[in-house]
């Protein structure tokens, strides 16, 4: 029960006096009875004892089968030995018992004697009810941390482990060995393709990230709105015009080919709306797609114009490819949640891409690296971190909800740091060790580990991307995993509809007039 919820009881709720009837009384008289007095029901009594029960349904049942109303008892078609209640019994459990048994009305007895009748209608008049939990409901955490809610085959996070993977495959692994376009098939095709495959699905993508020129005459009125710019507001919008000019319709109305195939379109074309974006805000002309060069290279391309270092294009591209799908995070969990509903992909993306804006999902490569301009010398690392744990404040780039052990990706990606060189890893390095070193000492038993964003960040300043399009780059992959989710969930969906529990002050309260 909800604090200050007041509990009734079914003598408040029952109708009285009772519409009754003998056993030995006729189908017709009961019926016109019931009409006569607006009742759903009579009670058949022997007596003031009840003995059973006729309702609206018995009767209509009874006229389907021809039989003769005027000529048959009371007693052939009543339910008999009805259920009941007390009168001091609550309504909650009354209720209970209504959609127990799938009855629609119980006689209400005391002493033996009946007393009363409650039915559906009367406890619907009761706008203040105590909740009654239906079958099956249960308290979730806050967060919903540890709840499973759905199944999928699309990749699965084992943070004690620490693993994660894409189907069945390695996630580490796949950014070691393979193309950002083989693991885009794999999510969208269940298996990672062969050299034709591959080279089908390559030239079908690179098609399609080339934007239609109803598209590309609006991004500069996008990328001009606001007195600051956003880039993943500005994408979002875009999104929302791509999926406008495709005609895209709701996943409830269309094949699975047909949803598939508006997939490949959004994640094909957000790469090249987020760099001619960010171009058109800097007052520079957008760069179309490089035919030849692939998914990581040409995103890097679109920025300057220039054919990107092979190292830089594959090290976005492992960053790329590490970031795809990572369980139900909030914006994985937003666009099944939008996409239950049977909302058109462009829909679910964009609030995908909502979701993916907050600081604790989307936004800390950039601010873990703000966070190593703020401490600036490898020699001010220890005192600096010294503050920010005896202060409380957090550590960006460190912690993760799922991992209670190194995280994999932060794994892969300072490996990739490493790789590419250059001064800012090597900080970045030294800051890793003296946070881990500190929070020893000072937080005993309080375990904390470099999470993808401490090292994403070092990664994308070595490869030329500004900060800004940090997040917005995070997007540019893991749109492939949304998508592979909305397609899943498309394929065998249910609305998901969860519910909350209402602790306000108690219902109804009267209402007061507006006054002077």
């Amino acid at each position: 029960m909800a604090d200050g919820a007041v509990i009734r009881t079914v003598a408040e709720v029952m109708s009285h006096p009772v519409v009754t009837a003998s056993p030995s009384a006729v189908i017709s008289d009961a019926a016109t009875r019931m009409k006569n007095k607006g009742v759903g029901s009579v009670v058949v009594v022997d007596g003031n004892r009840p003995i059973g029960i006729l309702t609206e349904r018995d009767t209509v049942r009874f006229a389907a089968a021809g039989g003769d109303a005027t000529a048959t008892k009371v007693a052939e078609w009543m339910t008999e030995r009805p259920y009941t209640v007390t009168p001091d019994e609550s309504v909650v459990k009354a209720f209970a018992r209504l959609s127990d048994f799938g009855y629609r009305h119980i006689p209400v007895v005391e002493d033996n004697s009946l007393v009363g009748i409650v039915s559906m209608r009367d406890l619907m008049k009761m706008a203040s009810l105590e909740p009654v939990e239906a079958p099956g409901q249960m308290e979730a955490p806050k967060g919903l941390a540890g709840v499973i809610v759905a199944e999928t085959e699309v990749g699965d996070v084992r943070g004690i482990e620490g693993f994660y993977h894409y189907r069945q495959y390695n996630a580490v692994e796949l950014a070691e060995k393979r193309s950002i376009e083989d693991v885009w098939y794999l999510m969208f095709e269940g298996e990672l393709p062969d050299r034709t495959h591959h080279d089908e699905f390559v030239a079908r993508v690179n098609e399609l990230r080339c934007l239609p020129a109803s598209i590309k005459g609006l991004l500069p009125a996008i990328a001009g709105a606001g007195k600051t710019f956003a880039p993943l507001d500005a994408l979002r919008t875009a999104v929302s015009v791509l999926a406008a000019d495709a005609d895209m319709k709701p996943s409830l109305d269309i094949t699975a080919d047909e949803l598939k195939a508006d997939a490949m379109r959004v994640c094909a074309g957000i790469p090249t709306m987020i760099m001619a974006l960010y171009r058109l805000r800097s007052g520079l002309e957008p760069i179309d797609p490089h035919p030849e060069l692939g998914y990581s290279a040409n995103y890097l391309y679109m920025l300057t114009g220039e054919i990107p270092d092979p190292a830089h294009a594959r090290g976005i591209e492992q960053y790329q490819i590490s970031t795809i799908d990572h369980g139900f995070n909030a914006s994985t969990f937003t666009a099944r949640v939008i996409t239950s509903t049977g909302a058109d992909l462009g829909s679910s993306v964009v609030g995908a891409i909502g979701a993916l804006s907050g600081p604790l999902h989307g936004g800390a490569p950039s601010r873990a690296l703000d966070m190593l301009d703020a401490i600036g010398d490898p020699a001010n690392a220890d005192a600096w971190v010294r503050n920010a744990v005896e202060s409380g404040d957090r550590i960006m780039g460190f912690g993760h909800r799922v991992y209670k052990t190194d995280d994999p990706r932060s794994v892969l990606l300072k490996g990739v740091a490493q790789s590419l060189g250059g001064e800012m890893a090597d900080f970045a390095v030294s800051v890793e060790a003296t946070v881990v070193d500190v929070l020893a000492e000072l937080k005993p038993g309080r375990e904390l580990y470099a999470n993808v964003e401490f090292y994403a960040g070092v990664v994308m300043d070595r490869c030329g991307l500004p900060r800004e399009l940090f997040t917005p780059t995070f997007a540019s992959s893991r749109v492939i995993g949304w998508c592979a989710n909305i397609l899943e969930q498309a394929a065998d969906n249910r609305i998901i509809r969860p519910s909350a529990r209402y602790v306000g002050p108690p219902p109804p309260q009267p209402v007061p007039p507006l006054g002077t």
